[in-house]
């Protein structure tokens, strides 16, 4: 691939300090492997120090050491260069440096969920085990010791948050949310930060606009003023766990002395990116041009429609993806929605379909992982289950988890599920028919129709995609009242747009029955009006111009 303008000037940008704004498509990666390599071959990160790159998901991580490849030697990229998740910088810093804040040395390091599986052995319900969750999230999220973090949890209405906490601590082990409230209390240890300092010439950080506070202030005590940041504004979602996407943007932009912005997407149409920069208004993100317009057959598709009820949108987005499908059997589809609940519907419209349907909320398992859980569902008392005092113990007592000695990890996280489907309602035959075998790689690269929410969706791209359930009080999220957090949803719409190639649709219905099945009266989204601006096809035009599309020039596009 050879480097577009933009990306040079990151790879040959000679200020420390640099901040890259890069939106959904248009080269981030490859950028930042570009200014990896710039950096160690003009000598600015001079041996022996290294590069620190920080990822937010292992996925992320591993996309960048794989680009890294094509522009290191396999010596410079292992001896030069380290890549790692923010919570694996944190493992390793607690590891290495955990005594100066009188860390045990056998402390437990978390390898799964430890506090969701607690609230499931205690039989929290959804808003108390969601409450747990959050209220330990934001206790850590400061730089607190153990006891202060205790003291926090002791104020009323924190007591089964502090229940949880008490356990953790008498356990000897740790939690994903530990991880960086240790790493910055040992930074605070002067020698410890000037260690990291020497052992690390530049940082580069993917996705900033992802970062927590904290985060920040741990990056800033290794690397300030030595630090790549590349990210989108637009593309902040992850208000939920922590992340401050204006506050730490404005930091960055402060702290950097200079910005390189990117404004050409390679991934998407002019019709797609149509639709994306309708909200730039609300999302604060760049204003996009398609790189090669000329190369998407019929310049790419935008479409709303409006549905009577959210089943007849179901049975409509489940039409048109398998049409997508049969016209073009290497694409993948993808039908979105803000959440699971509302996705539903659709779930229910495709269940019968005779083309591939992966939902990403459904257990992708090992082979052998996945047959233990099909043997376990066919013989498994589920009102049995469900009448025990501790289903899920059940649950593991029946696959004898105990005596698992492979791939315990895989079957504690498939056990998981399959208790949350089973106590929300679903049959024991309905778990087994949504199991999968595959790899980390299988959702991300399998052709046919994919099934996901818009949080889910962040990283990925799909041929085309059907935005669902785009009403008021699904998007927006009835929760969302302040205006920062509306722009976040604003966010979140424009992230699942942005997933599309070739064409993109934003659907929403008249009436959706809630929870007990009592139909509602609901209005579009709000973001409709921005939407407009986009000049989208309806139902009927957007028919017309799949009809007359070169489908051979689609497929190999």
């Amino acid at each position: 691939m050879t480097p577009t303008a933009a990306q040079e000037r990151i790879r040959d940008a000679t200020a420390p300090d640099l901040l890259v704004i890069a939106p959904a498509g248009c080269g981030k990666t490859e950028a930042l492997a570009l200014r990896i390599q710039g950096l160690l071959r003009r000598g600015d990160v001079a041996a022996p120090k290294k590069v620190l790159v920080t990822a937010f998901s292992n996925r992320a991580r591993d996309n960048i050491r794989e680009r890294l490849k094509a522009y290191l030697p396999a010596a410079v990229l292992r001896d030069r260069v380290s890549v790692a998740n923010f919570h694996g910088v944190a493992a390793r810093l607690i590891r290495a440096h955990g005594n100066v804040i009188g860390i045990a040395e056998d402390i437990e390091f978390p390898e799964n969920d430890w506090v969701g599986q607690r609230c499931r052995e205690l039989n929290f319900d959804f808003n108390t085990s969601a409450e747990v969750q959050r209220t330990l999230r934001v206790a850590k999220q400061d730089g607190r010791t153990d006891a202060e973090v205790i003291d926090y949890l002791e104020a009323p209405g924190r007591e089964a948050a502090l229940r949880i906490e008490q356990e953790r601590v008498a356990a000897g082990r740790l939690t994903y949310d530990d991880l960086p409230r240790l790493a910055e209390l040992i930074l605070a240890n002067e020698q410890v930060a000037s260690l990291y300092n020497a052992h690390f010439g530049a940082v580069v950080v993917d996705e900033f606009q992802d970062l927590t506070p904290q985060q920040l202030r741990i990056v800033n005590v290794i690397g300030r003023g030595r630090t790549t940041f590349a990210g989108d504004l637009a593309q902040g979602i992850y208000g939920f766990a922590g992340a401050s996407p204006n506050e730490v943007s404005q930091a960055v932009r402060d702290e950097c002395s200079e910005v390189v912005e990117f404004s050409e997407s390679h991934r998407s149409s002019p019709a797609v990116l149509a639709m994306v920069n309708s909200l730039s208004r609300l999302t604060g993100g760049t204003s996009l041009t398609s790189a090669s317009p000329a190369s998407w057959p019929g310049g790419g598709m935008k479409s709303w429609v409006r549905h009577d009820t959210a089943a007849g949108e179901a049975e409509w987005a489940a039409r048109l993806a398998v049409t997508l499908i049969e016209h073009a059997p290497n694409h993948r589809v993808g039908i979105v929605a803000r959440t699971g609940p509302r996705r539903r519907f659709v779930d229910a419209a495709l269940a019968g379909a005779t083309v591939e349907v992966y939902r990403w909320d459904d257990a992708v398992l090992d082979t052998d992982t996945a047959n233990l859980l099909k043997s376990l569902l066919r013989q498994l008392n589920v009102p049995e289950m469900l009448a025990a005092a501790d289903p899920l113990t059940y649950l593991r007592d029946v696959a004898d988890f105990s005596s698992v000695a492979e791939n315990k990890n895989e079957l504690r996280e498939a056990l998981d599920w399959c208790h949350d489907l089973l106590v929300s309602g679903e049959t024991a035959a309905s778990v087994r028919g949504r199991i999968r075998v595959g790899t980390g790689t299988t959702l991300i690269t399998e052709p046919g129709i994919h099934l996901l929410t818009g949080h889910t969706g962040k990283g990925q791209q799909f041929d085309w995609v059907i935005v669902v359930g785009a009403e008021d009080g699904t998007m927006p999220d009835f929760r969302a009242t302040t205006p920062e957090s509306i722009a976040e949803e604003a966010r979140v719409l424009s992230v699942m747009l942005s997933r599309a190639r070739h064409g993109v649709v934003l659907s929403y219905a008249l009436t959706v029955p809630d929870r007990s099945g009592t139909p509602r009266r609901k209005s579009p989204t709000r973001f409709l009006t921005e939407i407009g601006t986009a000049s989208p096809m309806d139902d009927a035009e957007m028919r017309g111009w799949l009809n007359a599309s070169d489908w051979d020039a689609l497929t190999a596009r």
